[in-house]
């Protein structure tokens, strides 16, 4: 039963990534390029890489949610069990930095400055839902054991050194 809930679980997971991460990090920014960008060439390769970059960060957290945690990525299917393995030891959100490492990635592919200003403007959305909707939810569902996470695991940046005791 376990292994069918967590299949189940990507499944949903693939749903979300088509229509939320999928507009955000793919539609959208393919609307902002339209008008400003230039065909890809030299800084394609930095470009292609932050890409690539971006999309295993998300898909790897994104299977975490699913196989660990049992749930989603969507606010409304939220995972079961707190995921704090894999990239999740290093920062508290992989997953949004991850998607903004796509649109960045897309921005100096095609060197479109209105595509990094539209990757500021969903940092500064990621930062508002993070802090005021995601952080009290989920210290209301998991209490203690995310209060000590919050601790222990800085919100965007991974530490380079070791936290002092």
């Amino acid at each position: 039963m376990r292994r069918f809930t967590q299949l189940f679980a990507l499944f949903r997971t693939a749903v979300f990534t088509v229509f939320v991460p999928g507009v955000v990090a793919g539609y959208l920014p393919l609307l902002v390029i339209g008008r400003d960008g230039h065909s890809p060439r030299g800084w394609s390769y930095v470009g292609i890489l932050l890409v690539a970059i971006g999309l295993l960060i998300y898909a790897w957290t994104a299977f975490d949610f699913a196989w660990i945690g049992r749930g989603t990525p969507a606010p409304i299917d939220p995972p079961r069990q707190l995921v704090v393995r894999g990239l999740y030891r290093y920062m508290r959100n992989p997953m949004y930095v991850g998607v903004l490492l796509v649109i960045m990635g897309e921005a100096v592919m095609r060197r479109s400055w209105q595509t990094v200003q539209y990757a500021l403007a969903v940092a500064v959305m990621f930062s508002v839902l993070v802090i005021f909707l995601e952080e009290p939810l989920l210290l209301r569902q998991f209490g203690t054991a995310y209060s000590d996470y919050c601790a222990r695991v800085p919100r965007w940046f991974p530490r380079c050194l070791p936290r002092a005791k």
